[in-house]
């Protein structure tokens, strides 16, 4: 069974196991048969409704007329199983000890359901009918805003109503459920966190892209391309780069180069740097372009990285983009074969290899190397913005790249800032874990070669069960790292500069960041306790290890963390979530949850 298909199974159990529940809930709460004349009601009112969301999905994506008689219909429904739960015999019902809180849960449902079918799906399906997908792909050049404007508010209030549906079917208590009813409620969540992403993204999109592709004057951004041969904890050592203008939806790109030959090198800081990233990344960070990127927050790399371009040009730019070969990689599955003058044609296929393992083996000169990526970069931009393209391919190649953090974003216009916040593009890790803690794994390379093309990895996260009293909670994360280096054969262009004394041993300085509040206790590399350098950034502990591997060799770091204490414990579980730095080849990650704790309860 394909994924899709299970998830739909899975929503087509939750929606009978809801419907369900209404009546086995009047049945367990000795109610009344008029109020189970109203469950039943209920579950008929509920099955038409799912049927109709079904069929309102399907024409949305299509833009189908008829979706505005799918929306009444279903506006009906959803109202009509409201109007059964506010019987008052289910009202009384509701304070019931035994089964008062499943006839509360099941209204809270009714009411959150029939609400966001009110206020949040009209909206959606105006914009439907009024602005397609390949009206939003370049035209020559431009990008038509207006659609995007006009969509704007209507896609920013459906969120806000689904938000505030998701917030109250959260806010049920399912521990003292019944066990259909829990089943229903939970997988519900599932249901509305899903879409409340995917409504998040639009309204942030919409209220985002017009302004930043000059609708109220013209922008100009720097676009850095991560090197991810030389690993840094956003990605890669930023290499080329490329400044892009955008003017009422026209795109042009007014200047290029490298962070070596054009950014150089400054005597100064070129910016103040926080306490905690001088004493774990050193002024390096704001002094080298190279190493702009060895903290994993990305707003400082946007920071340094705007001021550095300003110093040299006097160009100051609206905000900075980074992105990587991987990321480029997905954009040509939609755009096609792209010729690059000097070099070989980049394709899906290719482009990884061809920028961060052929170029290094053909072209031993930095001014070749530097020529090529610029041209590449130029002639993959072009096509991007001229070619007539599958919008729905490019779109999926956005969302993949931004999911994996291989698109980031910093604006220096503060309000953009904030519609970043919270979203993958940000580049940051959570202000805030709450009940899911969230450990960083990021990657510098110590060696000053190409060698990360090399390098694979692999994390493991997994919650103790061991319940302390304090309320925190241990972790134990693992990373294993191998290098598949050649013994032999490499050119200087690969090894670099060898800090590592031998060319081809990597060095790798592996940051690991605790959950916000909490702390790291040990680290042990292949099995030995190992001292290790530490600090804190924004909340979180921080410990740093440096590993080197000979060709072939693979090593194992295991970290002993400590959570932070979340306002009103963890609940029923523990959910970890684990960040790290985009690789090459993806990470083979694993997280595992644990039960709560009974004070969490």
């Amino acid at each position: 069974m394909t994924q899709g298909r299970r998830r739909r199974s899975r929503r087509r159990h939750v929606r009978r196991a809801l419907v369900a529940a209404l009546v086995v809930v009047v049945a367990g709460a000795g109610g009344t048969a008029w109020a189970g004349i109203r469950a039943r009601s209920s579950q008929d009112h509920l099955q038409e409704a799912a049927v109709l969301v079904r069929r309102l999905r399907a024409q949305l994506q299509t833009s189908d007329p008829a979706a505005t008689g799918t929306l009444a219909a279903l506006q009906s429904e959803t109202r009509a199983a409201r109007k059964d739960v506010h019987d008052p015999v289910w009202q009384a019902g509701t304070r019931l000890p035994v089964a008062g809180d499943d006839l509360a849960a099941v209204r809270t449902v009714a009411d959150a359901l029939d609400d966001f079918a009110r206020d949040g799906l009209p909206p959606l399906v105006e914009t439907a009918g009024s602005i397609r997908l390949d009206s939003l792909a370049p035209r020559d050049g431009r990008i038509d805003l207006e659609p995007i404007e006009r969509a704007a508010p209507k896609l920013a209030a459906a969120d806000a109503a689904l938000r505030r549906a998701r917030e109250r079917v959260d806010a049920i208590a399912v521990d003292g459920l019944v066990g259909r009813v829990r089943a229903a409620v939970t997988g519900l969540r599932d249901d509305l966190r899903r879409a409340s992403a995917l409504t998040a993204v639009a309204a942030r999109g919409s209220a985002l892209v017009p302004p930043m592709l000059g609708s109220a004057g013209p922008r100009t951004y720097l676009a850095l391309f991560q090197n991810l041969a030389e690993v840094r904890a956003t990605g890669g050592m930023p290499g080329a780069y490329v400044v892009i203008t955008a003017n009422e939806g026209r795109i042009t790109i007014t200047d290029q180069g490298s962070a070596a030959a054009d950014l150089r090198t400054f005597a100064e800081p070129v910016l103040a740097l926080t306490a905690s990233d001088r004493a774990l990344y050193t002024d390096k960070m704001a002094t080298f372009p190279a190493d702009i990127n060895v903290t994993p927050d990305f707003p400082t790399v946007g920071r340094l990285a705007r001021e550095m371009y300003r110093r040299r040009t006097g160009t100051t730019v609206d905000g900075v983009f980074a992105t990587d070969p991987v990321a480029l990689s997905y954009l040509l599955g939609a755009v096609g074969k792209v010729s690059v003058p000097g070099g070989k044609d980049l394709t899906a296929a290719n482009v990884v290899s061809v920028l961060l393992s052929e170029t290094y083996m053909t072209k031993s000169a930095p001014q070749e190397q530097d020529a090529y990526f610029a041209a590449a970069a130029r002639a993959v931009f072009e096509a991007v913005v001229a070619r007539p393209l599958k919008p729905a391919a490019m779109l999926d190649a956005l969302t993949r790249a931004t999911a994996e953090r291989r698109l980031l974003l910093w604006s220096a216009h503060p309000a953009e800032n904030e519609l970043l916040a919270g979203s993958a593009l940000a580049g940051v890790l959570p202000a805030s874990d709450g009940t899911e803690p969230t450990v960083g794994v990021f990657l510098n390379d110590g060696s000053g070669a190409k060698l990360g093309y090399y390098l694979t990895q692999r994390a493991a996260l997994k919650v103790t069960p061991t319940c302390r009293r304090d309320g925190r909670r241990e972790l134990t994360l693992t990373v294993t790292l191998g290098s598949a280096v050649p013994g032999s054969g490499l050119p200087e262009a690969v090894t670099g500069l060898a800090l590592a004394g031998d060319p081809y041993v990597v060095r790798t300085n592996v940051s690991v960041y605790s959950s916000t509040g909490g702390s790291i206790v040990g680290m042990r590399l292949d099995g030995s306790a190992a001292a290790f350098g530490s600090g804190t950034d924004r909340r979180r502990a921080v410990g740093i290890m440096t590993v080197d591997l000979r060709p072939g060799q693979r090593r194992s770091l295991e970290v002993s963390l400590l959570t932070g204490i979340p306002a009103g414990g963890y609940g029923t579980s523990v959910t970890p979530r684990l960040q790290t730095t985009p690789g090459i080849t993806p990470w083979d990650q694993s997280v595992d949850s644990a039960d709560g704790c009974p004070q969490d309860r």
